[in-house]
């Protein structure tokens, strides 16, 4: 099956594109702009595990050039899309929101409307909770009015609206998964693990939002990547799914899971305020995502965060 991944540099496109290329009849083209939102070094790290198989290649373009889109499409001709890329950050996107609109609406217009073009049989967009905003009643299921807090939920919602209307009237098939807080080995070092992580080994301070009493729901890398890989050969009834584990934990309680874990002496934790566009709990629902895959089952956190926090100690990422 020939497979285009989007942000193949990515933590998540990645970790994908790696999965994915166990199958040897697999062919997978991973696009990434390599673009400096943060550290390029574990991006380029991640690209060069990828080359050691013969089945990837990798392009370096911006997704927004049209031109340069559909070329890849003409020539590679893809079964199935997954499109990982996008800008993203919630703090972030108060600071720089054009980005948000160049890498996430834009370049979902471009690239939906190539796949569209050369008919490709399916295609998988990568959303997030964070469309979902603070919600009264948990879990979240998929039907939840949605309530975005922040640009980047926003453009988020957006790119969900683009790829239900370009893909109504054709003849390929659509499916967005909204992320909840994914985590694991070489992970987003602007994400609350890593940094996590970068300052117990830096010895710096540790800022707790909101004093440490926000919820997170997280989600192992490897448990996203198995559902996502199932859709190879499955495509689900319904259209939208969380992809969750469904526990949430508070985040005070994580910091005492990581810091035992890593060992040694943590750093002063400093425990902040409220924090505008993030939400005080996310809570997910995966009882559709369960209902069309069967069987699905998820990582323990501690058993995730071991293994994230052993590959940190040997790469330093």
């Amino acid at each position: 099956m020939r497979i285009i991944i989007t942000g193949s540099a990515g933590f998540i496109g990645y970790h994908l594109a790696k999965k994915l290329l166990k199958n040897k009849k697999n062919q997978v083209l991973g696009i990434d702009s390599l673009n400096n939102y943060y550290s390029i070094k574990v991006k380029k790290l991640r690209i060069k595990f990828l080359k050691n198989n013969k089945n990837f290649v990798y392009k370096k373009i911006n997704l927004r050039v049209k031109s340069k889109v559909d070329k890849i499409f003409k020539i590679f001709n893809p079964d199935l899309v997954y499109h990982i890329a996008g800008q993203p950050g919630v703090l972030y996107s108060f600071k720089n929101p054009k980005s948000y609109q160049l890498n996430n609406i834009d370049a979902t217009k471009v690239i939906s409307s190539a796949a569209k073009k050369y008919q490709t049989k399916k295609f998988i967009f990568a959303s997030s909770s964070s469309v979902y905003g603070d919600q009264k009643k948990f879990p979240i299921l998929e039907s939840a009015k949605t309530n975005p807090k922040n640009y980047y939920a926003k453009t988020k919602l957006s790119c969900e609206k683009i790829i239900k209307t370009n893909f109504a009237k054709s003849n390929t098939e659509f499916l967005i998964f909204r992320f909840f807080t994914v985590y694991g080995p070489l992970g987003r070092p602007d994400m609350f693990i890593h940094k996590f992580l970068n300052s117990i080994k830096n010895k710096n301070k540790i800022f707790l939002y909101n004093n440490g009493l926000n919820y997170r729901d997280f989600t192992y890398i490897d448990d996203l990547i198995k559902i996502l890989i199932l859709t190879v050969k499955k495509f689900p009834k319904n259209k939208l799914l969380n992809i969750c584990r469904s526990k949430p934990i508070r985040t005070i309680n994580l910091v005492k899971l990581i810091s035992n874990l890593y060992g040694g002496k943590t750093s002063k934790i400093v425990n902040t305020g409220f924090v505008k566009g993030e939400m005080l709990k996310t809570h997910g629902s995966n009882s559709l995502l369960k209902k069309n895959f069967k069987k699905i089952k998820f990582t323990k956190l501690e058993i995730g965060l071991k293994k994230t926090v052993d590959i940190y100690k040997k790469f330093g990422c």
